[in-house]
């Protein structure tokens, strides 16, 4: 049977976008209006940023009514973020979008991983476009967020000044599909990579460590392991792992922190910014093809290459910086 999803018309936001695209890919046989009318919105099945109630299992996922108190709940139990429409449907309907990306793929999770996985994409993704869209907080000037990018595909009084008001409406209502499948590819692709971390975790605690565990060595280079070395391997320094060009090794320092850019370990200071025989003469690995400028990253041309790069590299007293 069609479900009828029901959101407000006029401008449209991240969260009334996230919320119609969840539900879209949930129920595929689906009718989407556009509506302030308390009739229409009633007939919905889902009615999503509007209608005055929040009731999943009624399909009512508003936050703005009086009353409403609905916030997420931090690792102490006390109260975090608040939700706006993204957050709601998000939490009712996060753990089976999780599974069918990952059935598209072939892929059978577990209830604890499809958990573990929306929470990751509330955590970074979902809670984000409720702080906006709340005004708790404005988690990315400019025009580079994610709401960002859904609110710059609103029309514009130049594109409707020569139009009538039914023109208008359905102008609004293509640039809210545009931006609905602008949302769906994001949050597939996030979804993913969440997946992919997860699945990869035991792989990386299960690989070989090198140098008095210092060196993980990974054998597939597409393998996301930088969570679990930082989380969880304080000793390790340095991973190394198939380059994306056929043959090739890199080596790579981890950082003290996800995200930070500074390193347990630089690569040797000699070594910086140099290529091929210059870095074959420098390191004395005579595959020895790159490394980076910053210190992060070397590469050789093969596996015990790369090898005694990282070697080297442990062996070599950091620097103490300029005199």
């Amino acid at each position: 049977m069609t479900k009828l999803i029901a959101t407000h018309s006029g401008s449209f936001h991240a969260d009334d976008v996230f919320g119609v695209a969840v539900l879209a890919a949930m129920f595929p046989d689906n009718r989407i209006v556009r509506t302030r009318d308390a009739g229409e919105i009633a007939k919905a099945d889902f009615a999503v940023d509007v209608g005055g109630s929040w009731d999943a299992a009624q399909g009512r996922f508003d936050h703005h009514q009086r009353g409403f108190d609905g916030a997420r709940v931090d690792a102490q139990g006390a109260r975090a973020e608040g939700y706006a429409s993204a957050g709601l449907v998000w939490r009712e309907y996060g753990r089976d979008y999780v599974r069918q990306v990952a059935q598209g793929m072939g892929r059978e999770l577990s209830e604890a991983e499809a958990k573990q996985v929306a929470g990751d994409v509330d955590t970074s993704l979902v809670r984000y476009l409720d702080l906006v869209d709340t005004g708790a907080a404005n988690v990315a000037p400019g025009v580079f967020g994610l709401s960002s990018q859904v609110a710059l595909l609103n029309s514009n009084w130049l594109e409707e000044q020569d139009l009538d008001a039914v023109a208008q409406a359905s102008l609004q209502l293509q640039r809210f599909d545009e931006a609905r499948a602008m949302v769906r590819r994001h949050l597939d692709r996030f979804v993913l990579k969440t997946i992919g971390q997860l699945l990869a975790a035991d792989k990386v605690r299960q690989a070989p460590r090198l140098f008095d565990d210092r060196v993980l060595v990974l054998e597939d280079g597409g393998m996301p392991w930088t969570r679990v070395v930082v989380d969880e391997m304080p000793q390790v320094l340095l991973v190394a792992y198939p380059d994306s060009e056929g043959g090739r090794w890199q080596v790579r320092t981890v950082p003290k922190e996800q995200a930070s850019f500074d390193s347990r370990l630089d690569l040797p200071e000699a070594w910086a910014g140099l290529r091929d025989a210059e870095l074959a003469a420098a390191s004395g690995v005579p595959d020895a093809a790159f490394c980076h400028l910053n210190l992060f990253i070397a590469v050789a041309r093969s596996k015990p290459g790369a090898l005694r790069l990282a070697e080297l590299a442990l062996a070599t007293p950091p620097s103490t910086g300029a005199a």
